[in-house]
């Protein structure tokens, strides 16, 4: 059940050593950007003595020109030089904030490809899209604020202490001892606001998982009528992200107001006690002027660092939620993997158990024994486990207990790439990535001929209906083939299969969104691919799967029958059920 009370923070304890050390990746930078703070902050440090000796000299001897032209030169090259630096830090900051986020992203997204199948099963894909795209955004301005001001900061405090120690040292003790009240005040508030960073940052990833969810299947909740509940339900999460995000805004936003007060109590206490100074003699105009400007200059980095302090807080919220991607449980290794060679087609189960969810069972102890070439058919009603057991044959998921042995040799024992360019697979729901339907079709096989392409585009059936297309094999196709019907989608994953010609074939529903005309033309297509290879087909239409040389019938993750299709139908069993439910 939802609260609105505010998520509590993940641990930070080793984020900001984390991030450190991809900042450290980029010696060069790091070095050249400290190096040009100093120089920006030593020259904008000169300032103040020129302006301090110009008003004495104007106190002392009246205007002179030339000597307050000479001042006011050395002023605009020091202001100059100061800019100059600023900017070329500037530079290197970037590089190095765009530098980590860039590093963060591409380990992150290579994260993914060796994550199990159970972690993105169970997650939105719009949160994990969120930690790669938004949260890095998030992270990245944050990381660079951080640079450009603490840098510059800290050295503009440490350069100031040593000028008003030189200048008024007893003016410059209670200037030191007093101002760091406002740090404290700052790292109070933002301590309290890092819950509501933290708040903002999941409700956010919740929102983007919820809207890919929804655009995704647009179709679908137009066809039911569920815009008004999926708008509700959109207001809903976005009314918590309103309310993380003005919570954390509000909060740390009082951090800014609260310094400044202190900051100008000191600043004024400088005036008050300068200007005594000046009125008791032994302390000139200029002085209090160089004073007061760098009293104005300490204060400044303080305001600065404390509302860098509250973006860094929400910067090492969104840290967090792309080091805890990072630090998910990847699947085995498969250093030291034997690669599977000369894969004839003979597939075992032997005593198999697996489950997805430990409370809940699914298959228990299935042996099953498939020779090399055979035609296996795997039937049952929804949830009896048919794709459970492609996704042990593939190697998705692992089993609980028992083997999964392809030539005798156990698939965990085998390393994942060997084993799966082993299986030619085609499923229920096809897959194109964003590229030409030449780059599409050669997915599994790029070293294919243009020849060898349309012998598998025609054996497919997909032929005619490319040639047909704008610029035929070299028509770009947008996200997911969203250009193309679903049947002319399944028709170019068939025709990716027909070309690469693996040792075994797993067809789930492969069939499933083609006309039936079609359907009997890519059944002969499909029969002389699969002659002499091993094929697991899974299909709801059992006239598909009539001259299958084996028909394992699935019920709660368990065999209950095997058999042909006559035998099965002659025994009067839970196939003879199925079948003639679909055609009594």
């Amino acid at each position: 059940m939802r609260t609105d009370r505010p998520v509590k923070p993940e641990p930070q304890k080793g984020t900001l050593s984390r991030i450190l050390k991809y900042t450290f990746r980029y010696p060069w930078a790091m070095s050249l950007s400290l190096l040009l703070s100093a120089v920006s902050v030593f020259f904008s440090l000169l300032v103040p003595i020129l302006i301090g000796e110009g008003i004495d000299c104007i106190v002392e001897s009246g205007i002179l020109w030339s000597e307050l032209t000479k001042i006011m030169t050395l002023i605009g090259g020091c202001t100059l030089l100061s800019a100059l630096a600023q900017f070329l830090q500037s530079l290197c900051n970037n590089h190095v904030s765009v530098g980590v986020v860039r590093d963060l992203r591409k380990e992150a997204f290579h994260k993914i490809s060796r994550l199990p199948l159970s972690y993105l099963d169970r997650r939105g894909h719009g949160d994990t899209v969120s930690r790669i795209i938004s949260d890095a955004d998030h992270f990245s301005d944050g990381l660079l604020m951080g640079f450009t001001q603490i840098f510059t900061g800290v050295l503009t405090i440490a350069g100031t202490v040593v000028f008003m120690l030189l200048t008024r040292w007893q003016i410059g003790l209670i200037v030191i001892f007093v101002s760091p009240l406002s740090l404290l005040l700052a790292r109070f508030i933002a301590t309290r606001t890092s819950r509501f960073f933290h708040a903002q940052a999941a409700t956010r990833g919740e929102q983007t998982a919820f809207a890919e969810e929804r655009i995704s299947g647009l179709k679908v909740l137009r066809a039911f009528g569920q815009e008004e509940e999926s708008q509700a339900k959109f207001d809903e999460i976005n009314g918590r992200l309103e309310k993380a995000a003005m919570n954390a805004t509000f909060y740390s936003s009082l951090v800014n107001p609260s310094t400044r007060f202190f900051n100008n109590l000191v600043y004024a206490a400088v005036a008050l006690l300068g200007g005594l100074a000046v009125v008791g003699g032994g302390f000139t105009p200029g002085g209090l002027t160089k004073l007061l400007s760098y009293a104005s200059q300490y204060m400044k980095p303080f305001n600065e660092i404390s509302g860098v302090i509250t973006e860094l807080k929400g910067a090492i919220a969104c840290a967090e939620r792309i080091f805890a991607l990072l630090d998910e449980t990847e699947e085995p290794s498969d250093e030291g993997a034997e690669e599977l060679q000369d894969v004839a087609g003979r597939v075992a189960f032997e005593d198999v158990s697996f489950s997805y969810l430990p409370e809940k069972p699914l298959i228990q102890h299935l042996s099953l024994s498939v020779e090399q070439g055979k035609r296996v058919a795997i039937v049952g009603k929804t949830g009896s486990g048919k794709t459970t057991m492609i996704n042990l044959l593939m190697r998705f998921y692992d089993v609980s207990a028992g083997q999964v042995c392809v030539e005798s040799k156990d698939v965990r024992a085998v390393s994942r790439s060997s084993l799966r360019e082993s299986f030619g697979m085609v499923l229920q729901e096809t897959w194109l990535k964003s590229g030409t339907v030449r780059e599409n079709i050669k997915l599994g096989r790029e070293d294919a001929t243009d020849e060898e392409m349309i012998a598998a585009a025609k054996a497919a059936h997909a032929h005619s209906f490319i040639r047909r297309m704008e610029k035929g094999y070299d028509t770009v196709l947008s996200e997911d083939g969203g250009n193309l019907s679903e049947g002319q989608k399944q028709l170019l994953c068939i025709a990716r299969i027909m070309l690469t010609k693996p040792p075994m074939l797993i067809l789930d529903e492969a069939t499933s969104s083609i006309d039936t005309c079609t359907e009997l033309k890519i059944a002969d297509a499909f029969a002389k691919l699969m002659e002499g290879r091993t094929s697991f087909i899974v299909a709801h239409r059992l006239s598909t799967i009539e001259s299958a040389d084996l028909i394992l019938v699935m019920e709660k993750g368990q065999v209950v029958e095997q058999g042909k299709h006559e035998q099965l139908l002659a025994k009067g069993g839970a196939y003879a059920a199925l079948y003639n439910g679909q055609f009594a």
